[in-house]
Parts: structure tokens; C-alpha cells; sequence
């Protein structure tokens, strides 16, 4: 079991989505994030003073998956975030030890789905 951390770029999220559903990955939790990486921001004037914007807007996709859907689920976030721009965003994958479905007390793999 892994739990695969995804952060793309907000106007590449629904291509991702549906890339991921067309590998038949659907459980997944999305939450908005602010980072910032290679591109280190931008210089935006505001009422005619300029204000340095360093933490631009992502999407942060949390998606645990059986062995055997890690590497679809990779290629599938792959294939709807990149665009060759610098900011496309960045994969984790982290084992997960343990894992346990509330409503029924099922463990392991069987919870993940």
C-alpha cells in the first residue's frame, strides 16, 4: 500500500481528474495549497506599489493506493498536469503501514478498495 501525495497547478486539475478516472483510481482527497519551488514567485504592482508573490495556488491530491495501481496512478497524474512548464508540480510516494476502513474494521488493502 502507498500513499501517493500529488501538488499540480489549479487549471490542471480537472485534466488529472479525469486522466485518474480513466485509470479507474476515484478515491482521492483534494485540498488547495500554497507553494512555492523553481519558480519562486512573481513581482504583481498593486495600486501602484509592487508586492512580491511567493506562495502561488496549488492543488494538493492525496490518493492511497494498492501496489498495483501506484504506477497508473502516477502516469495518470503525469499525463493531465504536465504542460513542459516549470511549476507542473511534484509526486510523493510514501509506504503506508497500516490501514484501517471505520465503518466496517477492515484492514490492509481491503479498506484502501
Amino acid at each position: 500500500m502507498k500513499l501517493i501525495i500529488a501538488y499540480v497547478k489549479p487549471e490542471r486539475f480537472k485534466s488529472v481528474k479525469k486522466e485518474l478516472y480513466k485509470a479507474e483510481v476515484f478515491k482521492m482527497s483534494v485540498t488547495q495549497a500554497r507553494g512555492c519551488g523553481t519558480q519562486k514567485g512573481f513581482v504583481e504592482i498593486l495600486r501602484g506599489s509592487a508586492e512580491e508573490v511567493n506562495l502561488l495556488p496549488k492543488i494538493r491530491l492525496e490518493i492511497a493506493v494498492n501496489d498495483n495501481f501506484v504506477q497508473p496512478t502516477i502516469d495518470a497524474i503525469i499525463k493531465g498536469a504536465r504542460t513542459g512548464d516549470i511549476g507542473d508540480g511534484k509526486i510523493f510516494v510514501i509506504s503506508l503501514e497500516h490501514c484501517i476502513r471505520i465503518r466496517t474494521g477492515e484492514t490492509g488493502g481491503k479498506a484502501i478498495g
